[in-house]
C-alpha cells in the first residue's frame, strides 16, 4: 500500500514549535515534506531535535525552502517582523498556517469533507465548540480544533461526510492561501490585536479572509450586531445567512423572546440552553444552528444539543455556589467588548476585573457600570480602572491579585451586596499569569477554597 505523501519534494520551514508547531512539523513528515525545524527556545529546538527533526534556522543565511509554517503568535509584518518572515518576504516564499496544509492534504486524499471557519473578536471558541456539539450529538462526523482546542495537523482525516469545525484567529487568517471554507463563520468584530494589524481597518481585512475564495455554492454565516461585522456583506460572494442575538434578520437566524428561530419558526429556546447565557450567547446559538440546519440536522437536533452543550471553561463559567451566592469564571474577557457582554448577563455583581488593560481601558463599559455594586480590581493596570470606576461612583478598592480579591469579593456578596461574583477582567493576564486560563483555574481553586472555608465554619 503506497503511503500517503501530499507534500512530496517540498521543502517547509517550520518556525515556532510550541502547541501547534511540532505536531504541524512531523505531521508534514509524515506526509512527505523535507521539513526543517526551529524554535527561538532552546527547550524546543531540543524536543524537535529527540523527535528526529532536522534543525535549522530560517533566519540563518538566505531560505532554502518552498514555504514557511511560522507559529501564529510570531509577526511576520507588525509590531515588528520575526527575521524568520524577513528571510521568507526577501526569498518571495509563502508565509503560511497549519490549517492551509490540513485542507491541502484532504483535498490530496480526494476528500469532500466540509471546512467549517468561525471566527469574531468574541464567542468564536463557543460557538466552534457548540457546532463541534451539536454535529457530534447528531451522530455527524466532525474534528474540532484550530486556534481552539487540537492544533489543524493534529486532527484525523475525514471522508467526504465529515466536517472539519476550526476556530480561527485573524492571525491564522491572513496565513491562507488556498483554504476555502464552505461555512465561513463572521460574528462580531470590535477593537483587538491592533498592534499586530496596524489599524482597525488592517484588523478587519484579516478577519474578511474568512470568506476570501468562497464561491455561490458556498455559505456565509454573518453577525448583524455591529457595524463592522455587517459592512463585510458587500464582498461576500457566498449565500449569505445574516445572524442576531437582538433583532429579527430575514433570511437568517436570530433570538426573540428567549427563543432560537427563523422565517420558518422556532429552533430552540435558550431557556433550557444553561450554559448558553446572555445576548451574546444568542448570537452563538444563532450562529452555531445557521451552520447545522445548512449542514441538515432537524430542528429538533439543533435543540437537544443546545440543551445539552456543557460550555466552555473561562467563558461564564459557573465554578461554585455558596448561600445564594454564584461565583463566575470568565477570564477569557480580556477587553472591555468581551467583559461588556458577562455583565449584561446579570442585574447585579460584585465585579473582579484589572490586569494589561487594552486601548481605551474599561471606558466603554459605562452603560453597565450601575450594576457592579463592588469592584475589587487587580493587576498592573489596577489604577487606571479605579479612575474610572471613581469617575462614575461605582464603589471599589485595589486588592493587587486574584488571591486578595476572591476572598473579599465573596464577604461582599455573602454580606448582601449582589448574588454573582464575576471574575471577568477586560483585561490581559499576562503581567501575573501565563494566560487567561491560568488567571481562570486560579479563581476556581479559590473559590473552591472559600466555598470550603465558609462551610467548614457552618459545620
Amino acid at each position: 500500500m503506497t503511503a500517503f505523501a501530499p507534500f512530496a519534494g517540498e521543502r517547509i520551514a517550520v518556525a515556532g514549535l510550541g502547541r501547534a508547531g511540532l505536531p504541524a512539523a512531523l505531521r508534514l513528515r509524515e506526509w512527505g515534506a523535507e521539513v526543517t525545524a526551529w524554535d527561538d527556545g532552546a527547550a524546543a529546538r531540543d524536543a524537535a531535535e529527540r523527535a528526529g527533526l532536522a534543525l535549522r534556522d530560517p533566519a540563518d543565511g538566505p531560505l532554502r525552502a518552498d514555504a514557511l509554517l511560522l507559529s501564529p503568535g510570531i509577526p511576520h509584518l507588525l509590531p515588528a517582523p520575526h527575521p524568520a518572515a524577513l528571510r521568507a518576504r526577501d526569498a518571495g516564499v509563502p508565509i503560511l498556517c497549519d490549517v492551509e496544509y490540513l485542507y491541502r492534504a484532504v483535498r490530496a486524499a480526494g476528500s469532500a469533507a466540509r471546512f467549517i471557519g468561525i471566527t469574531g473578536t468574541n464567542g468564536k471558541s463557543t460557538t466552534t465548540a457548540l457546532v463541534h456539539h451539536l454535529l457530534v450529538q447528531a451522530g455527524r462526523a466532525s474534528e474540532v480544533g484550530g486556534n481552539l482546542g487540537p492544533p489543524a495537523l493534529g486532527l484525523n482525516m475525514l471522508g467526504g461526510q465529515g466536517s472539519y469545525t476550526l476556530e480561527m484567529s485573524s492571525y491564522m487568517l491572513e496565513r491562507l492561501a488556498s483554504v476555502r471554507f464552505n461555512l465561513g463563520v463572521m460574528l462580531n468584530i470590535s477593537p483587538d490585536h491592533l498592534d499586530r494589524h496596524g489599524s482597525m481597518a488592517g484588523y478587519v481585512a484579516a478577519k474578511a479572509n474568512i470568506f476570501a475564495r468562497q464561491t455561490r455554492q458556498d455559505v456565509a454565516v454573518l453577525g448583524q450586531d455591529d457595524a463592522f461585522s455587517t459592512g463585510m456583506a458587500a464582498g461576500v460572494t457566498a449565500a449569505l445567512r445574516p445572524i442576531s442575538g437582538l433583532r429579527a434578520v430575514p433570511g437568517g437566524v436570530w433570538a426573540e423572546g428567549g427563543r432560537l428561530r427563523d422565517e420558518a419558526g422556532p429552533i430552540a429556546d435558550l431557556a433550557e440552553a444553561a450554559c448558553l447565557p446572555g445576548s451574546h450567547n444568542a448570537q452563538n446559538a444563532a450562529a452555531a444552528a445557521a451552520v447545522a440546519l445548512e449542514i441538515g440536522l432537524t430542528r429538533a437536533e439543533v435543540a437537544a444539543g443546545m440543551a445539552s452543550f456543557p460550555g466552555l471553561p473561562h467563558r461564564q463559567e459557573r465554578v461554585g455556589q455558596l448561600r445564594g451566592v454564584a461565583f463566575v469564571n470568565d477570564s477569557k474577557a480580556t477587553n472591555a467588548d468581551s467583559a461588556a457582554r458577562a455583565l449584561a448577563s446579570y442585574d447585579r455583581v460584585v465585579w473582579i476585573a484589572g490586569g494589561i488593560a487594552k486601548e481605551g481601558g474599561i471606558e466603554a463599559l459605562a452603560p453597565l457600570l450601575p450594576r457592579i455594586a463592588r469592584a475589587l480590581l487587580i493587576g498592573r493596570d489596577a489604577p487606571m480602572l479605579a479612575a474610572t470606576l471613581a469617575a462614575h461612583g461605582v464603589p471599589h478598592e485595589i486588592a493587587g491579585n486574584l488571591d486578595a480579591a476572591v476572598p473579599a469579593a465573596a464577604a461582599a456578596a455573602l454580606a448582601g451586596a449582589a448574588p454573582v461574583v464575576l471574575l471577568s477582567p477586560a483585561c490581559a493576564s499576562f503581567d501575573q499569569f501565563s494566560g487567561f486560563d491560568a488567571r481562570g483555574d486560579r479563581f476556581r481553586a479559590l473559590v473552591r477554597a472559600v466555598i470550603a472555608d465558609q462551610e467548614g465554619r457552618a459545620a
